[in-house]
């Protein structure tokens, strides 16, 4: 399709992934003309849903658990619900099932979580979580806000605990395999070995966020989501433009800013020449994570989990111990293959029942792998489930697979498979794409990011499109 050259805009977003979307609303809810320009054919990025399987049969192409949807500001702010956005939330949010054939369950309640454990694991993981639980939507605002010193008693208290590696962390805090695993599973969403600093901040996030928000997915496939925001956005006179794959700045219309949800290396490209040298440089240096390979089923029944428990979470970590994940995740980071890999399971239609045809359901799954892998997880993927569920592989209807180049087929933004926008270990989290005290800004004038490649990073929040909007405001677009 070719770019409209119409009268000139305030802004132009690149990019209609959640952040994108993000971006777009917040410039226009504060009354400046926006334009976004999508490459593909349908809006959403990595939050879209389509029959992947089998017609009748609704998958995540992307996220699918909207863990810190609802303790983002920016989704707290925006009435989705209104244009046909649906959050369910499953009985529990995460399960993790152990090889003697129980599971541990992290319920939205502290006290029915630690009602299993031990009395020393149940005390600890009372006295850590509750105060942050009980100020989480002061902690979220901080932790998803920008870089700065808001609520510094309160971060304070969540840095000191978040800088650790995690399995040092769990090893110290918690006695028992079952307090330890479900404290790795949450650890190792990071994509870092667990043996890295900052990893119990990412267990930390999630599991507070379950504890307090729960883990959510929405009705009709996380696709709802990005359809209400596109909806929102046009009430507010914004327009989206799918089908129209931007390959330089030069070839956009006139604008007075451009919002650009794309990670460092596609910047570096679409920018060329005009991108100052200095500013180039740095995000040449930009280091990007390892890589998922992602796997759907549809099923003729409900996974025969031998843990009855996992049948009531959204959510399942397969991988067992702590130790076990740790080796997995370190294998990866090492640039290995996991024989036994630390596996994402969601199973959404057990709450959503338009997901799939009565009385069949859908599976949705990844674990870690090198970034850009050609290697075919499916085996292993699908042993680590038969594992906790003898009989699984007799409910397989259909499947679907997408290695690291299928999905950056899909999203150029998921660079040989990295969903998180690059690397989020301690050096990375706060300064991306780089140190600066306003990341989103770049050496252009006029020229901004606003993907998961800059702060808070990853997750389904809009943060980093929100943060890029307001530096827009304040700067090209102020008025």
């Amino acid at each position: 399709m070719p770019i409209l050259r119409t009268a000139s805009l305030d802004a132009i977003v690149i990019g209609s992934g959640l952040n994108g979307l993000a971006a777009a609303i917040t410039l226009a809810r504060a009354g400046r003309s926006v334009r976004v320009y999508e490459a593909q054919s349908t809006i959403g990025g990595s939050a879209r849903s389509f029959p992947l399987t089998l017609p009748g049969f609704t998958h995540d192409w992307g996220a699918a658990v909207l863990s810190l949807a609802l303790g983002s500001p920016f989704f707290r702010s925006i009435p989705l619900d209104k244009f046909g956005m649906e959050l369910l939330h499953p009985r529990a949010p995460l399960a993790h099932p152990l090889d003697d054939g129980t599971a541990v369950v992290l319920e939205q309640s502290i006290a029915a979580t630690v009602d299993v454990f031990s009395k020393h694991d149940a005390k600890s993981w009372s006295d850590l979580f509750t105060p942050f639980v009980n100020n989480a939507d002061e902690l979220f605002n901080a932790l998803l806000g920008p870089i700065g010193l808001k609520s510094p008693l309160l971060m304070a208290r969540f840095g000191f605990h978040a800088v650790q590696p995690s399995q040092q962390f769990a090893n110290r805090h918690f006695k028992s395999e079952q307090a330890r695993a479900l404290f790795a599973g949450a650890a190792a969403h990071s994509l870092l070995a667990l043996d890295q600093p900052a990893t119990t901040g990412y267990a930390l996030a999630l599991i507070i966020g379950a504890h307090k928000y729960g883990w959510p997915v929405a009705r009709g496939g996380t696709q709802s989501v990005v359809n209400a925001l596109s909806a929102y956005l046009k009430t507010l006179g914004g327009e989206i433009i799918t089908n129209t794959p931007i390959n330089s700045l030069r070839e956009l219309p006139d604008s007075r800013a451009v919002l650009c949800d794309v990670t460092p290396s596609q910047l570096l490209k679409i920018a060329g020449k005009d991108l100052p040298a200095f500013y180039a440089s740095r995000l040449k240096g930009y280091r990007y994570g390892p890589g998922v390979f992602k796997m759907d089923w549809a099923l003729n029944s409900p996974v025969p989990w031998r843990a009855a428990e996992c049948v009531r979470a959204g959510t399942v970590h397969i991988g067992g111990s702590l130790e076990e994940i740790a080796l997995s995740e370190r294998e990866i980071v090492d640039g290995k293959h996991a024989e036994k890999p630390y596996v994402i399971v969601v199973q959404p239609s057990l709450i959503d029942d338009s997901r799939a045809p009565k009385s069949q359901h859908t599976l949705w799954a990844y674990c870690h792998v090198p970034r850009g892998s050609t290697f075919d997880m499916r085996e292993r993927m699908e042993n680590q489930i038969e594992r906790f569920a003898p009989g699984f592989r007799d409910c397989i209807i259909g499947r679907s697979t997408l290695a690291p180049a299928d999905l950056e087929l899909g999203n150029a933004n998921i660079i040989g498979g990295d969903i998180a926008g690059g690397s989020g270990d301690l050096m990375q989290i706060y300064a991306r794409p780089v140190a600066s005290l306003d990341p989103y800004a770049t050496a252009m004038e006029g020229v901004y990011l606003c993907s998961s490649s800059t702060p808070p990073g990853i997750g389904v929040h809009g943060m980093c499109g929100f943060h890029a909007a307001q530096s827009a405001l304040g700067h090209s677009l102020k008025r």
